[in-house]
């Protein structure tokens, strides 16, 4: 049903069917009944449906098949410097509100002999930013599925994002930015390692715009 940013081949055979849009449409319909809209009119007829395909793309990081995502594309290669794979663009909805936030998030691993492809890691990006997610909970995950993946001298993982529930309503703060990391081995033990990809991602870096 619907279009999907992921590859058919990495989504799990039945997520269509764990998906339920025909209620998701009937809630749709209430709500806009609620909001006062008359849900009949042409510019609303299928709002409902359109609403319930875009929630099913918005909100496929819960169908992956993570086997499938990786693909065997972990490599034995001796290498022990660090890895960064820095600016990956993404897009979230906030549990609170289901507003989204939008930002980029940057990810260094030193590997201990063995890599990860390099479409593999904004894949994973996607994969838990594709969820009702906390920005700081996103943050965490994306670092403990590389830890547990590669099981590498150490990992990090730096997001910066906007979000629109504290700009469009609440506080209304424009040019509010939201800032995590989570570190994992070298990372974390060593202030040298540390400092050096922070030093990296913050080189060249351009701010954040909608």
């Amino acid at each position: 049903m619907g279009q999907n940013d992921f590859d058919d081949a990495i989504l799990e055979p039945d997520w269509q069917e764990n998906v339920n849009f025909p209620s998701i449409e009937k809630s749709i319909l209430s709500m806009l009944t609620a909001f006062g809209e008359d849900p009949t009119r042409e510019g609303l007829q299928k709002t409902p449906a359109r609403v319930a395909r875009m929630y099913g793309e918005l909100l496929a990081g819960y169908h992956i098949n993570t086997e499938r995502l990786v693909n065997d594309a972990i490599f034995e290669v001796q290498y022990d410097e660090m890895v960064i794979v820095r600016d990956i663009e993404f897009y979230s909805l906030c549990e609170h509100h289901m507003l989204p936030f939008i930002g980029r998030a940057h990810v260094a691993y030193i590997p201990d002999g063995r890599v990860l492809g390099l479409s593999k890691i904004p894949r994973i990006v996607d994969m838990y930013a594709r969820r009702l997610q906390v920005q700081e909970r996103m943050t965490r995950q994306i670092a403990d599925f590389l830890r547990d993946l590669l099981h590498p001298q150490g990992v990090a993982v730096v997001v910066e994002a906007m979000h629109l529930c504290s700009m469009m309503r609440g506080v209304k703060k424009h040019n509010a930015r939201m800032t995590t990391s989570a570190m994992h081995g070298a990372f974390r033990a060593n202030l040298a390692t540390r400092q050096e990809f922070l030093d990296n991602i913050s080189r060249g870096a351009s701010p954040l715009q909608l």
